[in-house]
């Protein structure tokens, strides 16, 4: 497998890994390339134009401000919310930018052109950036391809990798698919967890490996307070109230003590939480996208928080769950796809309960065998579901819908642990099945907020 996953696990911010965490990622590495190619000289102009599902749900997801603050040499791992809110005002009081952080030209999302009619033909998610000096020809020109959880690549070398085919191994227990990887596990006699240990210890060392893996939980957890912490109304236009707050109250009052009774309680607000912050703009790490950034934070606080494993020791259970759903998520992302405009929800809220569902069953004592099977539960009963965000904006019904994927998780994990890892359905034909099922989809159901929900509800939200 050649998906790290500290790719599948990176911070950035809200509110979508495809349409605001790309976009920035794929300016700042244009603004970059400039600079290293000598062109970031005065006079300077730039054009931007948006394709496909970029254009179609771009203003609700933030793209336009996130090609905005790329292209002023900011990254969504480091930016703060609080210089993302001052530039961001900076820039509509002054209506510039500042190239690199270095150049001012005039520049603003009015000149940002939205071509939602227009697919290219790598992916729904497209994006050409050109600059301009003296000569009227652009200096430079690329086209960048979100495709899905923050990754970006050039339409170049997306098709150099697709002429190519898989590249070779280089780790110390390679695999291609999960029938690979449970057999590694069987003449091995490693678990998955200690599977991708192994491999991601080729990078940097195992303690190291460990320690970014607590430091992305700490942001998760960090996610989840401020967002049960924070109240008002959601950005957008929608109108939609946070809850989160106001259901940690009332909690806390009722269960001062953790019963596990209320256990299911604490997983909703723990997804909850962690989404209304992403919609809010807030700092999230995907998992394996922003769109479904609560449920493998709320199915790890499961795991830390209700098992006899997570009680005893939270830093090692959260190791072995975030290693274990990052060999899922590699599985899935290498052979369908973790972006909502290429395959709708099931790619996202689909892909992360499996991840979440594998993770579970490994801290819960599951042969290789029961956490891949429960990976395939959980993602069997994901298919077909659809992207169709009201207005665009990643609240409804993607909120309510981490949730209920953290809950489809945990019981997808506790069935699997009550049979011996025997089933008919593989993990790898459920993957291949929601590959093809994406495919088959309309593009209406893929992040264009043309279909389902959000045109049975109707707005008054204009677009880009």
């Amino acid at each position: 497998m050649t998906v790290s996953v500290f790719e599948l696990f990176s911070i950035g911010i809200g509110p979508s890994s495809s349409h605001t965490v790309g976009p920035m990622r794929a300016a700042q590495r244009f603004v970059a390339d400039l600079a290293d190619r000598g062109l970031l000289v005065e006079p300077i102009r730039v054009e931007a134009e948006l394709f496909g599902s970029l254009a179609a749900t771009g203003a609700g997801h933030g793209t336009l401000d996130a090609v905005l603050l790329g292209l002023e040499g900011l990254r969504p791992e480091t930016i703060s919310t609080d210089t993302k809110q001052q530039r961001l005002a900076w820039m509509a009081v002054h209506r510039r930018i500042r190239i690199g952080g270095l150049i001012e030209i005039p520049f603003t999302t009015d000149d940002i052109v939205c071509r939602a009619n227009t697919y290219l033909p790598e992916h729904p998610n497209a994006m050409t950036l050109r600059a301009f000096g003296i000569d009227p020809a652009p200096s430079a020109e690329e086209t960048y391809l979100s495709v899905g959880g923050g990754f970006v690549v050039t339409a170049s070398e997306w098709a150099a990798a697709s002429s190519r085919g898989p590249a070779a191994d280089t780790v110390p227990c390679p695999y291609s698919d999960a029938r690979e990887l449970l057999e590694l596990c069987a003449s091995s006699g490693c678990s998955i967890a200690d599977i991708t240990l192994a491999n991601e210890a080729v990078h940097r060392s195992r303690d190291d490996v460990a320690k970014y893996l607590l430091e992305i939980a700490d942001v998760m957890h960090e996610c989840a307070r401020r967002g049960m912490r924070t109240d008002g109304v959601l950005p957008g236009g929608l109108n939609v109230k946070r809850r989160a707050k106001a259901w940690w109250q009332r909690l806390v009052y009722e269960d001062p003590d953790r019963a596990p009774e209320f256990a299911e309680d604490w997983v909703n607000l723990v997804a909850l939480a962690v989404n209304e912050e992403n919609a809010a703009g807030g700092r999230v790490v995907t998992a394996p996208t922003n769109g479904a950034a609560g449920i493998v934070p709320a199915v790890l606080y499961y795991a830390r928080r209700y098992t006899s494993a997570g009680r005893a020791d939270h830093d090692d259970v959260t190791v072995r769950f975030l290693l274990t759903a990052g060999a899922v998520g590699a599985l899935i992302k290498e052979h369908a796809s973790i972006s909502g405009a290429d395959v709708g929800c099931q790619g996202e809220v689909g892909s992360a309960a499996a991840m979440a569902a594998a993770g579970l069953a490994e801290v819960l004592g599951g042969s290789p065998a029961q956490v891949e099977n429960a990976a395939e539960i959980a993602m069997e009963h994901s298919l077909g579901l659809t992207c169709d965000p009201i207005g665009g904006l990643v609240q409804i019904p993607c909120i309510e819908r981490n949730a209920i994927s953290a809950g489809r998780a945990i019981n997808a994990a506790r069935m699997a642990l009550r049979g011996d890892g025997t089933h008919r359905v593989s993990l790898d034909q459920v993957i291949a099945t929601m590959r093809d099922t994406g495919r088959d989809m309309h593009s209406k159901y893929k992040e264009t907020a043309t279909g389902g929900l959000a045109v049975h509800v109707p707005l008054n939200i204009v677009e880009c």
